[in-house]
């Protein structure tokens, strides 16, 4: 198998490991600072790809333009209140979300 082709499987692992789901269950994980948001301009499954694999260039390159970062609380209130269903991926230890 080439290098490729490992890419592919391992992303089309973690795309179907992706759901929606309302925010109100991932309460826990927000309470423990494992939730993580990806900004809506990212392909979800391409950060938790690149997660999954310990990229930190590229992870901290995203945290440094605020394109991930852990879910702040106002953006926990406003989900909560709206009952948002947001995009989820567990990549261990964290959830990463997207609205």
């Amino acid at each position: 198998m080439n290098e490729s082709n490992g890419y592919d499987i391992a992303r089309e692992k973690v795309n179907l490991e992706t759901s929606k789901i309302a925010w109100k269950e991932l309460q826990r994980f927000f309470a423990s600072g494992s939730a993580v948001y990806v900004a809506s301009t990212l392909d979800l499954v391409d950060v938790a790809y690149q997660f999954s694999i310990d990229n930190k260039d590229q992870v901290a390159s995203w945290m440094q333009n605020n394109q991930v970062a852990l879910v702040s609380d106002q953006q926990a209130s406003d989900w909560f209140e709206a009952d948002a269903k947001v995009w989820a991926v567990v990549v261990k230890p964290w959830i990463l979300v997207q609205e």
